[in-house]
């Protein structure tokens, strides 16, 4: 694999970067981000404050505020996850000098380096001094993974060079706005207002502040700590402590941050501030706060790493680190969804989309409480989605595209197009599959978990609703003999409409349809399935009538799915779209991910094109196995063998620009089945997506959640073949040359500490001693049964 990304070497369970870069700090700081679920700082330079190189964001899960901005003419309105008072900022400077940072003073040396084993963030800087001589300036940060209220910063300054007299200033900044994402500028960004300062007692200072709109209220608490007195100098927007110390050659003088953040969302607290003061003043020294941070660390690894040597190890390693930095254990405690780039930066605004769907079927096997959480984040916004269906004059419930703090669609109306300068319309909000995302994830996880109890409660109430919605969003078309789901826009993106037409979306988008298709029959059988008085209270509180069931099946059964030349059409019509010279496009551009922003800029429309954004009708493969995909298409009327399949996947291959992170990730997951000689190009373009920001620029405003889980996802249950249905863990390995060693910890139906492992041709599930059942797994046909306390070896063929 090529090195991901010039300074960043790879370094066993470390990310390390070499060299004072500026144009490439975004990026690190977005792949430095330190978080606990709760909250999330990002990987910035305490001493440098928000400008063009540097953006110290910090974001807490699930805390959004309003605001209506005039763009283009237009009131726009927008829900954005709230940029927090920067509790980082720690500046210094030799007395009476000017403050000290990378762009204004000459560097010597400059190392930073991720620890992913214990959750640290580390840097070592050099400064050279006027008078000679150089400051070796050493910081250690963590994002506390026991207390997810508290962090710390450890700060060690050691001179080279005669005595001097050195300044330090820490501080909690409330001078912050949401503008990390330069496309959003020309939005409103201030989100936070009302500030107060103050002392608590000696040694620390606190900010309390509020949203502007949403009222959401924060309190942060900082105590520093050194071997010399601290004064304070509080500001209206900043809690300020100043300490001056005294440096000899060689001997190291320590500063220790420790700070708390509350938000009025906390469960078990009055007022935020003080519990922040309360908080910060109870916390234990750095040590003791290092050494309780490693241990969770370490008990979170035990439950979640995947063992796969090499670079592609790391790298994955990476990917679950900032994984499990926006959702850990913490999560399962709030209410919160995925947003689709994390707790890393601003970019989509902190949206819920439908990202989840490559997120959740890895915690399904590791972190089911998680996964079950954020499923309840779904299910507190039904109604919501339920009000979405009404106001299209349709039952049941639409979830929306982007989703915030209330279930409400928050889909931009507008969306910039940096290349030719125009805001366009924006019709994300026609892709209404994102509710068959929350339903696949909703039998998922009962599937790895055997979690009747939600299955039968919140998760019946979504899918039932979900299904309703399916069935009357069908019209019957008495030419075709079938039902039609039109106006929509599938995960493609890229066509939103039909080349001139006056109105946007697409008909019989097969995605969509499919989809809608297999929830309907899901609803079906959960309906058959459930207690006769669960049924009964189901039925009576949905008002669902006695023929809607008769509807369901007969519409899952007749949906068209649109064909051309012997392969799926992405949508009805896809077939009489002109072809797109990609040899000259790639010609004239260097990168043509973004092929809707190029041709809009020459005047034209991608709408006119056989092109794909990302996977739309290939992320069937992705969802369904070989095996369901058949039978689905089975279950429509329509016969889908391997060779339909194989043109449909070459067919699309050669038309998609990978616009997406998700795009590599899907190709790379299918193609390893249908095509495996191409498909580690595509693995390792879904591996470097954001470390070596394959977007151009995006990583920076914030990872890609979705890709970074889908990456380890594609070794938990893309090699292995790995389902959970019907009680019984099916697998079907399939050998790619570049991953063919790997193993990982699960928990399946409630055993905990489960493993699997494949190495050499030989694959061993070993499941550790209970008083659980055992655990039936089927391979090529076979079901064997693995009793708790033994393993199972099984030889593969070449």
């Amino acid at each position: 694999m090529e090195s991901p990304v010039q300074g960043a070497v790879t370094m066993g369970p470390a990310w390390e970067y070499d060299g004072y870069r500026p144009e490439e700090e975004r990026l690190r700081e977005s792949l430095c981000t330190l978080g606990n679920g709760y909250f999330a700082t990002r990987g910035a330079l305490p001493e440098c404050t928000a400008d063009e190189v540097h953006y110290p964001g910090t974001y807490a899960a699930g805390c959004y505020n309003r605001l209506t901005s005039e763009v283009a003419g237009r009131r726009v309105e927008n829900e954005d996850m709230v940029n927090l008072p920067n509790w980082l900022p720690l500046r210094f400077r030799l007395a009476g000098g000017d403050w000290l940072t990378p762009d204004t003073a000459h560097v010597t040396e400059h190392h930073q380096i991720l620890h992913l084993d214990p959750g640290l963030l580390e840097r070592r800087t050099g400064y050279s001094l006027p008078g000679g001589g150089t400051l070796h300036v050493r910081q250690l940060r963590l994002v506390h993974l026991t207390d997810p209220h508290l962090a710390a910063l450890r700060t060690e300054f050691t001179l080279e060079g005669p005595g001097v007299g050195l300044e330090a200033e820490a501080a909690l900044d409330g001078r912050v706005t949401n503008s990390g994402v330069a496309r959003y500028r020309d939005l409103d960004g201030r989100h936070l207002t009302r500030f107060h300062t103050g002392t608590a007692a000696p040694g620390t200072v606190w900010l309390r502040c509020r949203t502007r709109t949403s009222d959401v209220r924060f309190g942060l608490a900082h105590r520093l700590t050194a071997d010399v007195p601290v004064s304070h100098a509080n500001e209206a927007h900043r809690a300020v402590q100043l300490v001056r110390l005294t440096l000899l050659p060689g001997r190291t003088v320590t500063v220790d941050k420790t700070v708390a953040l509350h938000t009025s969302r906390d469960p078990a607290i009055g007022d935020p501030l003080h519990a922040a003061v309360e908080r910060v003043d109870a916390a234990p020294g750095f040590d003791e706060l290092r050494e309780t941070h490693a241990t969770a660390w370490e008990q979170l690894w035990r439950r979640t790493a995947l063992e796969v040597p090499g670079e592609a190890g790391s790298i994955l390693r990476l990917h679950l680190f900032h994984v499990l930095q926006t959702l850990s254990p913490h999560t399962a405690d709030l209410d919160v969804g995925v947003p689709a780039r994390g707790l890393h930066g601003e970019a989509y605004r902190g949206h819920v989309f439908w990202d989840e769907l490559f997120v959740l079927p890895y915690l399904n096997l590791h972190l089911p409480e998680v996964s079950r959480a954020l499923l309840h984040y779904r299910h507190r916004r039904l109604d919501a989605a339920r009000h979405a269906a009404h106001e299209l004059g349709r039952r049941g419930a639409l979830y929306p595209w982007q989703s915030g703090s209330d279930g409400r669609e928050e889909a931009q109306q507008l969306h910039l197009n940096p290349r030719s300068g125009h805001w366009l319309p924006d019709h994300s909000h026609l892709q209404h599959h994102v509710g068959s995302a929350v339903a696949y994830n909703i039998w998922q996880y009962h599937e790895a978990t055997g979690d009747t109890d939600f299955l039968h409660g919140e998760g019946a109430e979504m899918l039932l609703h979900i299904a309703r919605f399916w069935a009357d969003s069908a019209t019957y078309d008495a030419r075709l003999g079938r039902h039609r789901i039109r106006g929509v826009v599938g995960p493609d993106e890229y066509h939103d409409a039909y080349p001139g037409a006056t109105a946007p979306g697409l008909d019989d988008n097969a995605y969509t349809n499919v989809t809608a298709a297999w929830v309907l029959a899901r609803a079906l059988e959960l309906l058959n399935a459930l207690p006769e008085p669960r049924r009964r209270e189901l039925t009576e509180s949905a008002g669902l009538e006695h023929d809607e069931p008769v509807r369901w099946e007969e519409v899952s059964r007749t949906l068209h799915i649109p064909f051309h030349d012997g392969v799926i059409s992405q949508f009805e019509g896809y077939g009489d779209l002109a072809e797109l010279d990609w040899d000259d496009y790639r010609k004239r551009y260097d990168d043509i991910r973004r092929l809707d922003r190029i041709l809009e800029a020459e005047g034209d429309s991608v709408n006119r094109y056989k092109a794909s954004k990302q996977a739309d009708v290939l992320m069937l493969g992705y969802l369904f196995s070989p095996a369901e995909l058949r039978a689905l298409f089975g279950r429509l009327g329509y016969r889908l063998d391997e060779h339909a399949w194989t043109a449909t996947v070459d067919h699309y291959l050669h038309r998609t620009s990978h616009g997406s992170t998700l795009s590599g990730l899907v190709h790379g997951w299918i193609l390893a089945r249908a095509r495996r000689a191409d498909a580690w190009a595509f693995v390792q373009e879904s591996l470097r997506g954001d470390i070596a920001d394959l977007q151009g620029g995006t990583t920076g405003e914030g990872i890609h959640l979705g890709a970074m889980a889908g990456t380890l996802d594609l070794v938990q249950r893309g090699l292995t073949g790995l389902e959970t249905r019907g009680g019984v863990l099916s697998l079907d390995p399939v050998p790619l040359p570049e991953l063919s060693s790997y193993g990982f910890p699960f928990r399946y139906h409630g055993h905990w500490g489960a493993h699997l492992r494949l190495r050499s041709g030989l694959l061993e599930v070993s499941v550790p001693a209970s008083d659980r059942s055992p655990i039936g797994i089927r391979l090529w046909g076979q079901v064997i049964t693995v009793v708790a306390g033994e393993t199972a070896r099984l030889v593969l063929p070449e």
